[in-house]
């Protein structure tokens, strides 16, 4: 069996962004592995130890998401595929040239995060299945194999939870309570620096142009309560929320 994990770099969310030039400009910003991917690694490694087999990421972006590659492989993954493109790509073009080195490694299954931090999307585990021609399970909360033919899947839907049936292969994307990530060891760092991390630069050309970003801002109130009084204290905060930060 083989198991891969389609994963991304995206900025800390702790970082603070800024403009330059109608662009957001990512110099000085702390680089992180897209929270939702540290889900799909993790579950990738757990099928691995359940099943045995060979676990793999695979990653499309600039050179500087090797930092987020090795982050995967010291959590326990046992190689990687950098497809090493600079510039902004829209997730069906990433999907389309993700789909040529997944259906090479021919794996058991696919998965990759729900949810794409920097895009704010949920696009990208979609448009891998499309251009595969994989059924998808989004949003998936439990896995567990029948063989290497089907998995039996539970995963998230607006209304509820639901259990599915799926034929694989198949992309499965991540969301929380999939599992709890493991921490990178000292070791595991250490071997990480040896694992295979082949490269493979690729042209690709986005369909969709970034015109110009913008970030969203927000005035703080900047507003203390007297803390003498609890229960007082309390229902003014239950006001502010209310009517002026408009969030219950």
């Amino acid at each position: 069996m083989k198991f891969i994990a389609v994963i991304r770099q995206v900025p800390d969310g702790e970082s603070r962004l800024k403009i330059e030039g109608g662009k957001v400009d990512l110099s000085g910003v702390t680089m992180i592995l897209d929270q939702m991917d540290e889900w799909a690694v993790e579950e990738v490694i757990r099928l691995q130890e359940k099943h045995g087999g060979e676990s793999v990421v695979v990653a499309l972006g600039p050179e500087r998401f090797e930092e987020a590659i090795r982050t995967a492989l010291a959590m326990g993954i046992d190689r990687a595929v950098h497809l090493v493109a600079e510039g902004y790509l829209d997730p069906i073009t990433q999907a389309e040239a993700l789909a040529e080195t997944l259906r090479a490694e021919a794996p058991t299954l696919v998965f990759t995060g729900g949810q794409q931090a920097d895009w704010d999307s949920q696009a990208l585990g979609a448009a891998i299945a499309e251009a595969l021609s994989w059924p998808v399970v989004s949003w998936t909360t439990q896995i567990e194999l029948e063989g290497e033919s089907h998995a039996k899947v539970k995963h998230d839907l607006d209304e509820g939870a639901e259990v599915v049936r799926v034929a694989l292969p198949a992309v499965f994307t991540s969301q929380q309570g999939l599992n709890e990530p493991r921490y990178p060891t000292l070791p595991g760092i250490m071997k990480a620096k040896r694992k295979e991390l082949k490269k493979v630069p690729i042209s690709a050309s986005s369909k969709v142009a970034i015109v110009e970003q913008t970030i969203q801002e927000r005035t703080r109130l900047n507003k203390v309560l007297d803390g003498k009084d609890p229960v007082a204290a309390a229902h003014e905060l239950v006001r502010l929320l209310h009517e002026e930060a408009k969030v219950i």
